[in-house]
């Protein structure tokens, strides 16, 4: 029985034709592909109202659409949209029900998932946790975020509102006391009700403060410093001066485009407070190549003490919050390389990149959803067939 005749007889696609069915392969892969096309004199459906209209024209490019896999091949559709004139929507692309999937059905699919994925999770064993938040709307809109980062385990545990002790709270009440007395190391940002929270719950664990947020920390002040110069050289009449220098003076030197690295050889020959701030910033840089916490300690005293005599206040404000957190930056090393550096790291770029792909949610559920689904490693439930 040939391909063609199997797909026809398991749809039901009356306004469409197949037009071809064949294989198709490359290095990696081999997979089925349909070619559809309309049946002769059909009128296509206006996607926005949903009645039969006109047409008004056809895309210059195929769409590729998956479909369910046949013996385990993957099955791609291929079809050339049209666009009708609908009296009452305008133009519109033609509306295709057969070949995909509507959002909602997707989106209840995924949430079925990641139900039943955090369910049937194991949440044993569990020694070192990252406690993060994150900004998934505009207005200063919040969730905070606990993750396992064990050596062999690294996943997202929980999702809470906001990001306040009380948030915080409702994790360990969430894990329990003989899970989260397992704790052995935790690492956070400076927010100061994280800090109370975990202290509190946690006594005996080693809190680190993680790298990329003391980093993140810094850059701010830098760019507090550049903003506040800018504004007086344009008073001065040298605006010139600092223009477009902003990620020259916050990337490594060795990130920076080679354009990037000639301003700032420019720049460095000037006595701006942005070039000396950005140099306080590399000098910071040898803090975690340090191995024991006594060394790690005299090296961020003396270069809090430059930062103190340096006159420039957000860095003098920076050097401040330092020392009052001096113990938890060394727990850095007295982790004795428990936790990597680039863990932490790494969820927070995965973070960013969810977020902005899920612009479009409106809720917070919706967001969580893919966050748990992305980030989650959450076991899954049998299907009749698996896709890949």
């Amino acid at each position: 029985m040939q391909l063609k005749t199997i797909f026809n007889r398991v749809t039901n696609y009356k306004p469409f034709v197949v037009d071809r069915v064949q294989f198709a392969e490359n290095d990696l892969e081999l997979w089925i592909e349909v070619t559809m096309r309309p049946r002769e004199n059909g009128l296509a459906r206006c996607s926005g109202w949903g009645m039969r209209c006109g047409g008004y024209d056809t895309m210059p490019q195929p769409r590729r659409f998956d479909f369910i896999p046949l013996w385990m091949i993957p099955v791609v559709l291929i079809y050339t949209m049209r666009r009708v004139t609908c009296p009452t929507c305008g133009v519109k692309v033609e509306y295709v029900p057969c070949f995909g999937m509507s959002w909602e059905y997707v989106y209840n699919s995924v949430e079925y998932a990641v139900s039943w994925g955090k369910k049937h999770r194991d949440l044993s064993g569990i020694e070192s946790i990252g406690v993060d938040e994150v900004q998934w709307k505009k207005g200063h809109k919040y969730r905070t975020l606990v993750y396992q980062i064990d050596e062999g385990r690294k996943r997202l545990l929980w999702v809470g509102p906001d990001r306040t002790a009380k948030t915080l709270l409702r994790f360990f009440r969430f894990l329990g006391k003989d899970r989260y007395s397992q704790i052995q190391f935790v690492c956070s940002d400076m927010w100061q009700a994280y800090l109370k929270v975990i202290a509190k719950k946690v006594p005996d664990a080693i809190h680190v403060l993680d790298r990329f947020h003391v980093m993140q920390k810094m850059s701010k002040a830098i760019d507090k410093v550049r903003a506040a110069e800018v504004k007086q050289l344009k008073a001065d009449g040298y605006d010139a001066m600092l223009k477009g220098c902003r990620w020259v003076l916050l990337k490594r030197p060795e990130n920076m485009t080679e354009k990037q690295t000639i301003k700032l050889d420019k720049l460095l020959q000037y006595n701006l407070r942005s070039v000396r701030s950005h140099l306080m910033k590399e000098d910071f840089q040898p803090f975690w190549e340090y191995t024991y916490p006594a060394s790690a300690g005299k090296f961020l005293d003396a270069w809090c003490t430059r930062a103190m005599r340096s006159k420039i206040e957000p860095m003098k404000d920076l050097a401040k919050t330092l020392r009052k957190k001096r113990d938890l930056l060394l727990n850095w090393f007295r982790a004795d390389g428990a936790l990597s550096s680039g863990v932490v790291e790494g969820f927070n770029n995965k973070l960013k990149l969810i977020t902005r792909k899920s612009y479009g949610f409106r809720t917070q559920n919706a967001y969580e959803i893919a966050l748990y689904h992305n980030l989650g490693d959450l076991p899954e439930p049998k299907f009749t067939h698996r896709f890949f």
